[in-house]
């Protein structure tokens, strides 16, 4: 099988996602893959997958295990995880496809996580999107301007329908040529395919 890239769905919504993206570029890198990101609509996902139950924020049982989880795999991979203001993220997915467009995909997530899922800033805050702005050296008028318009919430949308068509049903997804991992926790059985030539 001939498989050069590494396709990663994520919303910045996940936490799931934000430990992943610890893993997955380095990997791709270490099996001489492509890191492709792809941002997605994660609970429209959901409702296309026909998944209509409730999210795990509204059922308290579930909540507080995944809270502990959570922390579990934060303090293996050795990174901060803050549980920030909301998760209202289509502001910042939007601005990725921006990032995208300016060479910066990578770089882009990498920092908004950092702030995001590392310090419990809120995803929808303006002052956010222009710190990064600025961080990027991009105009914070500018990249505001982009995420509220019509293309930005087309491409938005036509991401979304492009990671449901590719069999995207929650995140972390990660696709090597025919081979789909979901979750985090499915990073190792990625990296043992990828060990016994998925990557060659």
């Amino acid at each position: 099988m001939t498989a050069r890239a590494l396709d990663f769905y994520f919303d910045f919504m996940s936490p799931f996602a934000y430990l992943a993206f610890q893993k997955v570029p380095g990997l791709c890198r270490k099996y001489g893959l492509e890191f492709r990101p792809h941002v997605a609509n994660l609970p429209r996902l959901k409702l296309l997958a026909g998944n209509t139950g409730p999210a795990n924020v509204s059922i308290p049982l579930k909540i507080r295990y995944l809270r502990k989880d959570l922390d579990r795999w934060a303090t293996l991979y050795d990174v901060p995880l803050v549980f920030p203001k909301s998760l209202a993220s289509e502001t910042l997915n939007k601005a990725f496809l921006f990032a995208a467009d300016h060479d910066a995909a990578e770089a882009f997530i990498k920092a908004a996580w950092a702030r995001v899922w590392g310090e419990g800033a809120d995803p929808a805050d303006a002052a956010l999107l222009a710190e990064l702005a600025r961080q990027f050296g991009w105009s914070a008028e500018a990249l505001a301007a982009w995420v509220a318009s019509s293309e930005a919430a087309d491409r938005y949308e036509a991401g979304t329908q492009a990671a449901h068509e590719a069999g995207v049903f929650g995140m972390p997804t990660m696709i090597v040529g025919d081979e789909m991992w979901w979750g985090n926790d499915r990073l190792t059985f990625m990296e043992k395919a990828l060990q016994t030539g998925l990557q060659t």
